[in-house]
């Protein structure tokens, strides 16, 4: 706890028995209140490895995706009285050390979501990334940032961290239970002027950590058009907003 508010991890895992425990070790646990484990009907010891660390842990019995995952956890944790949420994959891509950081910025009052950018730096390339998804991460951004008249250095990390004023504003379940659930999220929290911070972050690709194929980077690459260009129209007031589609 800081600031007198409670801290919560949420992690979205799927197989993620072989870096569970290196993640979990990392957490700073002595600002962490909660910790919220969503498995998305995993075939390995996922859930087992998270009942020995003592998580709470919530089990799909059948997959439902990574956005839907999310949609879990973020309830879970507002159910469970979190102030602070941060996102953070199991499958150690990314730092949990700069958790404390990032859980600064938000208590500060200075900002209402924060991302852990893999292109701040030399992070991305450095750990790994594919040289095609590092082009596309660029270009995407490049065109997400005249879409949304915001700058971000990347939209697409899996390492970030809201509010719970933020998570209580958004229609999170309107969105995709897919890999876009993400990029729905920022582009909806830009949207209605909440403030988004960065922090620089190492990230690592091997073999245990979560990625997604060609084919589906490419689909989630045009989705991340797609959601750009309805944002664009709904601020031009051609296209209704998912949170105003709900007030109707």
């Amino acid at each position: 706890m800081i600031n007198n508010k409670k801290i919560a991890v949420i992690l979205p895992a799927y197989n993620a028995a072989l870096t569970l425990q290196k993640t979990f070790d990392e957490i700073p646990h002595d600002i962490v209140d909660d910790i919220i484990l969503t498995d998305d009907a995993s075939k390995d010891k996922t859930v087992e490895i998270a009942h020995q660390l003592n998580i709470h842990t919530i089990i799909h019995q059948t997959n439902k995706g990574y956005g839907a995952n999310q949609k879990t956890c973020y309830k879970a944790a507002l159910d469970r009285g979190a102030d602070i949420i941060i996102m953070l994959h199991p499958d150690y891509q990314y730092s949990p050390k700069l958790l404390s950081a990032m859980v600064c910025m938000l208590v500060s009052g200075h900002y209402d979501g924060v991302i852990a950018s893999r292109i701040l730096g030399k992070g991305a390339l450095a750990g790994g990334m594919p040289l095609y998804k590092y082009i596309a991460n660029r270009g995407l951004t490049f065109v997400q940032n005249i879409l949304l008249n915001y700058k971000l250095s990347e939209y697409h990390t899996g390492y970030r961290g809201w509010t719970k004023e933020v998570l209580e504003s958004l229609p999170l379940e309107t969105y995709s239970d897919d890999f876009i659930f993400d990029n729905q999220m920022m582009a909806q929290a830009i949207y209605h002027d909440f403030r988004i911070g960065e922090i620089s972050c190492p990230t690592k690709y091997f073999k245990e950590a979560s990625s997604i194929n060609f084919k589906r980077s490419m689909i989630y690459g045009l989705g991340v058009l797609k959601t750009s260009v309805d944002y664009r129209l709904s601020k031009l007031g051609l296209v209704l907003n998912k949170r105003q589609k709900n007030k109707h």
